[in-house]
């Protein structure tokens, strides 16, 4: 609710602003409606978080599986953030073990996963530093690492990064609305990960980055 507000708050000022003519510049104005598409932006990207979490909770989530590549997944993933890294000055990078594919899962529910790990690697990663997907097999399980070399997280948070609106030690939290979301994006993935009847979970020291597992079963019957 804090950042539903924030955000209609921020968008109606700029839009009586404009409606009075308290701006009249185009260039200001032109600066205006780029921040009230911004605004919209984010408040429609939280509105279809608490949207997915609602089906989440409600048992109601809708998975069409198929067998489906896990390659093609981490080559689209990198490349929608592609341009994103560069801007950032952050290394990208991915490989997926040629035993993957296919793997029995929802691609487009999958791939929200990927996004949603790459968007909380991006936040907690300083200019310069190194994102890599990895997939491999294991125990008949496909298991994927998103590493970073950002902030870590500290032992005392780790055990909550998964759940919904968890703020934690500063250096991870998503205290920053303006560039995070509301504490959604992990919970989500968590959501998704178990409706495939897999795991999620993290590893991370301090000052040395943090790797985010998820493990999915590699076919129909697992």
């Amino acid at each position: 609710s804090h950042v539903l507000r924030t955000t209609l708050a921020s968008l109606r000022a700029i839009l009586v602003a404009l409606a009075e003519v308290v701006v009249d510049e185009p260039e200001t104005t032109s600066r205006y409606l780029m921040q009230s598409q911004q605004e919209i932006d984010r408040m429609s990207g939280l509105i279809e978080d608490l949207f997915e979490l609602a089906q989440i909770d409600a048992g109601g989530l809708e998975l069409q599986r198929e067998a489906a590549s896990l390659s093609d997944l981490v080559s689209d993933t990198l490349g929608a953030f592609a341009a994103r890294a560069v801007e950032r000055n952050l290394s990208l990078t991915g490989e997926v073990s040629p035993q993957v594919d296919p793997i029995w899962m929802a691609p487009g529910k999958i791939s929200r996963v990927f996004r949603n790990l790459i968007e909380n690697a991006m936040h907690h990663t300083p200019a310069g530093g190194q994102i890599h997907i990895r997939a491999g097999v294991e125990d008949g399980s496909v298991v994927i690492a998103v590493s970073d070399s950002g902030t870590g997280i500290p032992p005392e948070d780790l055990p909550h990064i998964f759940d919904r609106f968890y703020r934690g030690e500063k250096s991870r939290s998503r205290e920053g609305y303006a560039s995070g979301g509301a504490g959604l994006g992990l919970a989500i993935a968590r959501g998704i990960v178990e409706a495939h009847g897999g795991r999620i979970w993290a590893e991370s020291q301090v000052g040395r980055g943090t790797v985010m597992r998820f493990a999915l079963p590699k076919d129909a019957g697992s």
